[in-house]
């Protein structure tokens, strides 16, 4: 069988990271990705998607994005050229369209099972990304079969959709986004809203991300972070510019919103009465986020003042407890309802009830197996392809050290 010193599983941001590093170290290495460079950005994004991040925060280890507009946002296309580019920047050792179906132990260190054949590694990286499987709730077998339903990795554009109204399910920064699409298409759309952050896209003159890196929010480890807030991610968008996302205004310009989805009966779907309750959360999460940026300006006299707060119309929103698909002519749902792991073809006892691997700045307790680029898994920037390239050096000098004592 072949042999390769260390294999990295995936050829996204945090793959082309990892191979950068160990490049610098001269270690020995090689990239599998099962489809394209950057394929999920490829084929797992609708059509309009523009990067919720900033161009200046577009980097890896080495390179930069090249922009005339450091404060616009990127066409996801844009993000998928620069990941190209950067992985010929590090001339990175990728083999495309080779996908590995299982991870073992063997007496040299692991073997894995891939599409060209079985190879042994005295190292493995697993740089998979955290989203893989399409997180669907078992509700959405008891829909009618006549309704399309897609998961938000599966939605491209609102002519790609039967003529009618579109319940979107979730109210992450995706679920919002494609519902904003659709309302402005001319659809009537149904939102249901769960918990989210409501944060500013723009503050005292600052993207929001400048905030939250001068906060040090970024920094911020999964040890020091409440769980609440690693799960519940703020709204955002880069479209048009970048807004303000806000469910109420959301509201105000046509859409309606909903509770959690609760169940599925009689051609009728029911709702939770919490709508409120999720919306004063978003508000609540808002003042402690300005509060912080507030506190953070009077310690630096050279940060630009605070602006006067417009008026904001503020009405108490409870929802509809229940939709008709029919009378209400529902023709899509879209579940905007985020992804889980999938790590079944790694065959170590590694992964904690939910299915995360156990492991510490990337490394578990199986020696030479390490992951990296997942949500969380050191600090709060360590899936953005700006941070990832943090950790990847780190575990790239776990990997030189391994071989210093072999």
């Amino acid at each position: 069988m072949e042999k390769v010193y260390t294999a990295i599983i995936g050829g996204g941001q945090a793959g082309l990271a990892m191979s950068r590093h160990l490049s610098c170290l001269g270690r020995e290495h090689v990239v599998f990705e099962r489809g394209r460079i950057a394929e999920r950005w490829r084929s797992q994004r609708w059509d309009s998607l523009m990067f919720q991040f900033p161009n200046w925060t577009i980097a890896l280890p080495g390179l930069s994005y090249a922009t005339d507009e450091p404060e616009g946002f990127a066409h996801k296309d844009e993000v998928v050229l620069f990941i190209e580019s950067y992985c010929s920047f590090v001339a990175a050792p990728v083999r495309l369209g080779v996908e590995v179906s299982a991870l073992r132990a063997h007496s040299s260190g692991f073997e894995l099972d891939t599409s060209e054949g079985p190879l042994l590694a005295t190292n493995v990286v697993v740089a998979t990304g955290p989203y893989q499987l399409s997180r669907l709730p078992h509700i959405h077998r008891d829909l009618p079969a006549r309704l399309l339903q897609l998961h938000a990795s599966e939605y491209r554009s609102p002519t790609a959709l039967p003529e009618g109204a579109v319940l979107v399910v979730g109210s992450g920064a995706s679920g919002c986004q494609i519902a904003d699409e659709l309302m402005e298409s001319g659809r009537r759309v149904f939102l249901s809203v769960g918990h989210h952050r409501r944060v500013p896209r723009r503050y005292r003159g600052r993207d929001v991300f400048w905030w939250r890196r001068e906060l040090g929010e970024w920094d911020q480890t999964v040890d020091t972070t409440p769980p609440e807030r690693r799960r519940t991610t703020p709204l955002l968008t880069g479209v048009r510019g970048g807004y303000d996302v806000d469910l109420r205004q959301s509201a105000a310009r046509g859409v309606c919103l909903l509770g959690r989805i609760a169940g599925v009966a009689g051609g009728r779907i029911a709702f939770a009465p919490d709508l409120e309750c999720r919306l004063q959360e978003a508000d609540a999460a808002y003042g402690e986020f300005i509060a912080a940026c507030d506190a953070l300006a009077r310690e630096r006299d050279g940060l630009v003042p605070r602006e006067p707060a417009g008026e904001r119309a503020v009405r108490a929103l409870t929802g509809r407890e229940d939709l008709d698909i029919e009378a209400d002519g529902i023709a899509a749902v879209i579940w905007a309802t985020g992804y889980e792991l999938d790590f079944g073809w790694i065959e170590f006892p590694i992964f904690d009830a939910g299915g995360r691997p156990l492991q510490y700045r990337g490394a578990t307790s199986v020696p030479g197996l390490y992951f990296v680029g997942l949500h969380f898994m050191h600090k709060l920037k360590s899936s953005l392809v700006s941070g990832v390239g943090e950790d990847a050096a780190h575990i790239a000098g776990l990997i030189a050290g391994r071989a210093l004592f072999a």
